[in-house]
């Protein structure tokens, strides 16, 4: 399995002989990243009224789309993939107005993952125990609006995940506030943190470490600042 950082909240995770995009977002002036233009035979997207998580129209048509708004009560089946989600909200303290979105996880070659959405708040333990059995979280990682690191940390802690991939933190490009990713990574040791050169990182079950690790990768879409 192959997983592929485009960019933001933003993956193309290929398995099973599928390509899955995750919250594309629209290339705007505040958002100031290029266009997703990979081809995909499942989109599945944390809300359908974020800008930042939920725009398709740059991906070329043929795909399947998946809302997990839409299944948080439900689940569903595309293309042989079973999807669940778990229903989060935006921010209650950083937002203005607060929108509802989901976390979700699906599992690929054998290979559980779990995107946490565009979730702003601490997690209840009915959230978490929804997450226990991810291998691969893909954690957002700059800090509000989105989940304090505290909490994310504690998050991490208790599902207690194979592989952490960190997204939705500062890179080239966003004109809006979000940290550095090393505001994250100083939550963990050094020796448990993989700084990669490349925007794609290759997975199988049996090559899962057995003691959580970070795994920073690279972003495939930015503007050069």
């Amino acid at each position: 399995m192959k997983i592929r950082w485009l960019a933001h909240a933003s993956f193309l995770i290929e398995g099973d002989g599928l390509r899955i995009i995750t919250d594309p977002y629209e290339p705007n002036e505040i958002i100031n990243l290029p266009p997703i233009t990979e081809p995909a035979d499942i989109v599945i997207r944390s809300s359908d009224d974020d800008e930042a998580h939920c725009f398709i129209d740059t991906i070329p048509p043929g795909f399947d789309l998946v809302t997990a708004t839409d299944i948080v009560d439900s689940r569903a089946t595309v293309k042989g993939v079973n999807f669940g989600a778990i229903w989060s909200e935006e921010s209650h303290i950083h937002k203005e107005v607060v929108r509802d979105n989901a976390m979700y996880r699906f599992t690929l070659e054998g290979i559980h993952i779990t995107h946490l959405g565009d979730v702003g708040n601490p997690l209840s333990e009915e959230q978490m125990t929804a997450l226990t059995g991810t291998d691969i979280l893909l954690a957002l990682a700059g800090g509000p609006p989105t989940i304090d690191m505290d909490d994310l940390h504690k998050v991490i802690q208790q599902i207690n995940p194979k592989v952490v991939i960190p997204m939705h933190y500062r890179i080239p490009g966003p004109r809006f506030f979000m940290l550095p990713v090393t505001e994250f990574t100083s939550y963990y040791a050094a020796e448990n943190i993989i700084w990669s050169d490349s925007s794609v990182a290759e997975f199988s079950k049996d090559s899962l470490p057995d003691q959580t690790r970070i795994l920073v990768l690279q972003p495939t879409l930015f503007r050069d600042v």
